[in-house]
């Protein structure tokens, strides 16, 4: 028996397929081809249309059960991971009403600074533990205020991965953790925050039923397995928006463990039960997978914009062929570059950073004595050191690290990028090769509960290898004060 995980990103959607008694990845596939595109109306805008996601779903699905020849009928679980923030609107026949306006749109963000004024900060960093923002609760305000007649005909509000499972199932539901990242969650009662709805004239009428995340949250119907090609009454057990199931497939759920991703953008994700938003204005918490009443399990997001992004602009202009290549020019210069310092922050503003743009910059170019190898080495060690400074803000934030598991991903291929974290954080990190649909896809047997069969699934399957702490550190700590002392002078020019 088999089950079956999807990643709704907004670029693909990616399907796998495991087996349920051992995890054994069978096969992952992404549709489409080329990527999705993205609607931008005005700067600042990103929408995409639902029903592109269902076709994409579909498409995949069907594919990968040609690929495997597994029947339908052999899949005994769905588990859905999507992208988060997002918005549909649905009509009370269950029709899109407009586009989805995703994460990476940013029209609310007036909206969402002014309720955090009006409303208190104390008060959103105590029920809701973030300031509204440009979050979900944000966008719909939004709609309220300039799209009159579609805020009219909306019976629901979804998130994305709500409106999928809606697609397989007809039924319109989400969960304690969908709420909470769109910010209509309140910690302190434990109950919808209805008092920011009001505040914004939103209807809480519109909030979907909640059930668990580990549950049976709907089977899919009639049409869902004739669009989908899934069996009638196949179950969807899981959903979860994608930072906390990168942290699930990584087998992050207690506190004191940390899933790092070090993609064209950074990611630290860290469990804690402490509801300290002393760097809320740099972090953001949301409920993770396993929270409930009896046992508070937050998410510490942290992101940095300007992470890989940076090594693959390096790639496209430096005279080099490929990231090994990079990799070996960087391991022919010491600890420190030589000097070269490179801070990364070419991706807009950073949160981590109190919403400055400070940009691509390098320092200490000699240029008798510097080349591309020195570019290369700053680089992974200018990546390297954000992660440390980000990683310094949750340490503020009560976050005491004692597990670090990353993705086998771009920047953590590479033995300086790790090394130099693993030595400057004086803990080991470990590398898993997994996928978030594959984690979407192990999942589905926690309802069950047994999260020691989970975690074998993820070390039997996916462990690669870990970076353990140096025994010298010496040279690392210099060059890392030196690229905080610059990073530090910026900030305070900016």
């Amino acid at each position: 028996m088999y089950n079956i995980g999807y990643d709704i990103g907004s670029s693909s959607i990616k399907a796998a397929l495991v087996d349920a008694h051992s995890g054994k990845s069978m096969a992952v596939v992404n549709e489409p081809e080329k990527e999705m595109g993205m609607l931008a109306l005005n700067n600042g805008w990103a929408e995409q249309n639902p029903e592109d996601w269902w076709t994409h779903i579909c498409n995949a699905t069907k594919k990968l059960l040609k690929e495997t020849g597994i029947a339908a009928s052999e899949i005994i679980g769905i588990g859905i991971s999507y992208q988060m923030h997002g918005l549909v609107l649905v009509d009370e026949q269950g029709k899109v009403i407009r586009n989805s306006i995703i994460w990476c749109d940013s029209r609310a963000v007036d909206i969402g600074d002014k309720a955090f004024r009006e409303l208190g900060e104390d008060r959103c960093a105590r029920q809701l533990l973030n300031s509204p923002g440009n979050f979900t609760a944000s966008k719909l305000k939004w709609v309220k205020e300039n799209e009159q007649e579609n805020y009219a005909r909306i019976s629901k509000f979804m998130l994305p991965g709500d409106y999928v499972a809606f697609r397989f199932s007809g039924q319109i539901n989400s969960t304690v953790s969908g709420l909470s990242e769109g910010i209509f969650w309140d910690f302190e009662k434990g109950e919808p925050a209805v008092w920011l709805l009001d505040h914004y004239g939103l209807d809480q009428n519109h909030i979907p039923k909640l059930r668990p995340t580990f549950s049976e949250q709907g089977t899919v119907s009639a049409q869902g397995a004739s669009e989908s090609g899934l069996a009638e009454g196949t179950p969807i057990l899981y959903r979860a928006g994608d930072q906390p199931n990168n942290a699930l497939s990584l087998n992050v759920f207690q506190p004191g463990e940390l899933a790092a991703t070090g993609g064209t953008s950074g990611v630290v994700y860290a469990i804690t039960d402490n509801l300290s938003v002393k760097e809320s204005s740099r972090v953001n918490n949301f409920a993770h997978v396993n929270y409930n009443s009896e046992s508070q399990r937050i998410g510490k997001l942290l992101c940095i914009n300007g992470a890989g992004i940076q090594y693959r602009w390096l790639l496209n202009n430096l005279d080099v062929s490929s990231y090994e290549e990079m990799n070996q020019l960087a391991s022919s210069v010491p600890v420190g570059s030589d000097g070269v310092v490179l801070l990364p922050f070419g991706n807009g503003a950073e949160r981590m950073l109190n919403n400055k743009n400070v940009g691509s910059r390098i320092f200490n170019i000699n240029l008798n004595n510097h080349g591309k190898a020195h570019l290369c080495r700053a680089a992974l060690e200018g990546i390297a050191f954000s992660f440390v400074y980000g990683m310094e803000i949750l340490t503020s934030d009560g976050i005491r690290p004692q597990v670090i598991r990353a993705g086998n991903d771009n920047m953590f291929r590479s033995d300086i990028f790790s090394e130099t974290i693993a030595t400057l954080i004086k803990q080991e990190i470990e590398i898993y090769n997994t996928t978030g649909a594959i984690g979407a896809a192990r999942a589905c047997i926690l309802h069950q509960g047994d999260y020691n069969a989970f975690g074998m699934q993820i070390m039997n399957n996916d462990y690669v290898m870990s970076f353990k702490p140096l025994k010298s550190t010496e040279a690392y700590q210099t060059a890392y004060n030196n690229w905080k002392k610059e990073l530090e002078t910026t900030l305070k020019n900016n």
